[in-house]
């Protein structure tokens, strides 16, 4: 069984950055990726990382969010910057054996996630 543990969420003001932080308990030669649920909503993909380095970003994310991994220290790591209140959610750290998939159900083990809320 594989444990996730995310940190780094908070309250940010619109503009600022936070950046997560996802350790796996175990070394995992798939996917890294983040997901995010708001309030009233699905789990959408945020970003994922490949062992390799390949990365994928959600449209919603692109220039703003930059995913990032450290292989020997079993950690994914989501800088975000810009944020707006819409970013406002549940971020969780997913992984998977094979490459990076943007559906949820395509990952086998999660963390709790971690509350992020962007607000003036």
């Amino acid at each position: 069984q594989v444990h996730l543990v995310e940190s780094g969420g908070g309250l940010v003001q619109p503009g600022g950055s936070l950046r997560l932080s996802c350790v796996s308990s175990e070394r995992t030669f798939g996917a890294m990726s983040w997901f995010r649920r708001a309030p009233g909503k699905g789990r959408d993909f945020v970003a994922g990382a490949s062992w390799s380095g390949a990365t994928d970003y959600a449209d919603s994310v692109k220039g703003r969010f930059t995913i990032s991994r450290d292989n020997a220290k079993n950690t994914v790591y989501l800088q975000m910057n810009s944020l707006k209140p819409e970013d406002t959610a549940v971020y969780y750290c997913a992984t998977r054996l094979a490459t990076i998939s943007r559906g949820p159900d395509e990952y086998e083990y999660w963390g709790q996630g971690t509350q992020v809320t962007v607000s003036s």
